[in-house]
C-alpha cells in the first residue's frame, strides 16, 4: 500500500504520537531528510522536531541529501520504513532532489511500501508542482535558480500549507490559474494518503475555497 502523510508542520504528528503510521512504535525507523533547512536562516523548527522525536523515543537518522550518490541514498533508505522530508526552502529541496536523483529513488520506494511523511516543503514536493510556493510572492524567498516547478507527482493535487484566513483572497485568485485541484492545510492539519484515497486529518475543519 502507498501510504503518505502530507502536513503543514510537525504538530499533527506530535499530537497523534505518530499513530497514523500504522507501525508498532518500537518498529518505527525514520530517515529524516533535513536538506530544505539549508535554504532558510531560522532553523528553530528543526531542533524542535528532533527534540520531540527524541522525547517520544523514536528511532531516526538524519541526512542531508545534497551531494550524496545514488548508492548512499539507497543504502540510507534501505534500513528505514519511514522517510520524513522536513520543511524549509522548497526550491532548495527540489533542486537537491533533482541533482541527486533522490526524487526518482523516493518514488520507487514509496511504491514499494516506504511510508512518506512530508511537512511543509516536504509536502509540496510530493505534489505535481511546487507552484503554491510562489503564490504569496514572498520577496525574500530565494529560488536558487530554479525555474521548472515540476515535482514528484506522488499525489494528483497541489497543496497550500501554513494557511491562514488572511490568505483567502490571493489563494482564490491563484487557484484559477492552476491546472490541479488544491488541498489546504493549516498548522496541525494534514492529508493522509492511502493508495488513491486522500483523507483530511487533524484539528479543526478542512478549508475548502
Amino acid at each position: 500500500m502507498k501510504k503518505m502523510i502530507l502536513s503543514s508542520n510537525g504538530k499533527f504528528l506530535f499530537d497523534k504520537g505518530y499513530k497514523p503510521l500504522g507501525i508498532p512504535f518500537d518498529k518505527i525507523s525514520i530517515g529524516y531528510i533535513t536538506t530544505a533547512s539549508k535554504g532558510v536562516e531560522d532553523k528553530t523548527y528543526l531542533n524542535v522536531h528532533k527534540n520531540e522525536m527524541r522525547k517520544l523515543g523514536l528511532k531516526f537518522e538524519e541526512m542531508d541529501i545534497e551531494g550524496k550518490s545514488k548508492t548512499e541514498l539507497e543504502n540510507f533508505l534501505s534500513t528505514k520504513n519511514v522517510v520524513h522530508v522536513e520543511g524549509g526552502n522548497t526550491f532548495y529541496l527540489l533542486k537537491a532532489m533533482r541533482e541527486t536523483g533522490f526524487d526518482k529513488i523516493i518514488k520507487e520506494c514509496v511504491e514499494n511500501g516506504l511510508i512518506y511523511l512530508g511537512t511543509s516543503a516536504g509536502a509540496y514536493i510530493a505534489c505535481p508542482t511546487i507552484e503554491t510556493s510562489t503564490w504569496l510572492n514572498e520577496p525574500l524567498k530565494q529560488r536558487y535558480g530554479l525555474t521548472d516547478l515540476r515535482a514528484m507527482h506522488l499525489v494528483p493535487f497541489i497543496m497550500r500549507v501554513h494557511y491562514t484566513d488572511e490568505q483567502e483572497s490571493i489563494i482564490c485568485e491563484k487557484m484559477k490559474e492552476s491546472h490541479y485541484p488544491l488541498r489546504i492545510v493549516r498548522d496541525g492539519q494534514a492529508i493522509l494518503v492511502e493508495n488513491d484515497r486522500y483523507t483530511f486529518v487533524g484539528e479543526g475543519k478542512e478549508v475548502i475555497l
